[in-house]
């Protein structure tokens, strides 16, 4: 039986050796700073007119996270890429061989795959935060400004639980094509198009990618159906589900 630090470390060698997963943790830190401080300054060289008629507390913090949308597509593909790669090479059949303990394995993937993209997403948000933040000039907001500090806490949280609900589908469809056939379309066009959709937006409103961006709110709106801690424990519900449901299909089915 191998103990846990030793499977812990075979994970994380496995996640460090493979060249596409680098690369989709570098995309989720550029691409979300690059889009936010792109805005950012879009935002302070044109802001009278995008203000113009707009009588709600404008949301610097909100507008240097703006590229957080597409940097979240790289986050969950590099979850999806992390589980998926031992199935579509056929090495999960090695690491079960070595760690038949097969909830003991998940778990250890789960924890260096959260570890990882927690790091990632914690330079990511105070990064991109600070970037924003000096390109808005004279309409940016401080770190020590109320909800500020939480939110971009926030938002290296939502990417974090992101990646681990990716991990966890992806464990239990046993392909990462597949996983990926339906992360994607989850994600970017039945939640924003069911969010649209009057009679069901409701339904939208509990998805985990609704309920995480919540995190990132400064200012609750009135009209908001809850507020960020709430918006938390839906979208950690929706990880624990996933993580909970490849648990128990990888104990269940063969490799």
């Amino acid at each position: 039986m191998a103990s846990f630090p030793a499977v812990l470390q075979s994970e994380w060698t496995k996640v460090r050796s493979v060249r596409s997963t680098v690369w989709t943790l570098a995309l989720t830190f550029l691409v979300t700073l690059g889009l936010g401080a792109l805005l950012s300054l879009l935002t302070n060289n044109n802001f009278a007119s995008f203000r113009n008629g707009v009588d709600t507390p404008f949301d610097a913090t909100g507008t240097s996270f703006a590229g957080i949308r597409l940097g979240e597509l790289a986050i969950i593909v590099f979850g999806v890429l992390a589980i998926g790669n031992e199935y579509s090479t056929g090495m999960i059949r090695v690491s079960l061989a070595a760690v038949p303990q097969r909830a003991t394995l998940l778990a250890a993937k789960a924890a260096v795959l959260g570890a990882l993209a927690l790091a990632v997403s914690l330079v990511t948000a105070f990064v991109t935060f600070f970037v924003g933040q000096s390109l808005l000039g004279d309409h940016r907001t401080t770190i020590d400004a109320p909800n500020v500090l939480r939110a971009v806490l926030g938002a290296a949280v939502y990417l974090t639980l992101l990646c681990l609900f990716a991990a966890g589908v992806t464990a239990m469809l046993h392909n990462q094509t597949l996983a990926l056939g339906v992360l994607v379309p989850f994600f970017f066009l039945l939640s924003p198009i069911l969010s649209a959709v009057p009679k069901v937006r409701t339904l939208a409103h509990y998805f985990p990618d609704y309920a995480g961006s919540r995190m990132l709110l400064v200012y609750e709106e009135a009209h908001q159906p809850y507020g960020p801690w709430a918006g938390f424990a839906i979208c950690l519900a929706w990880t624990v589900a996933a993580l909970a449901g490849g648990a128990l299909v990888l104990k269940r089915r063969d490799a």
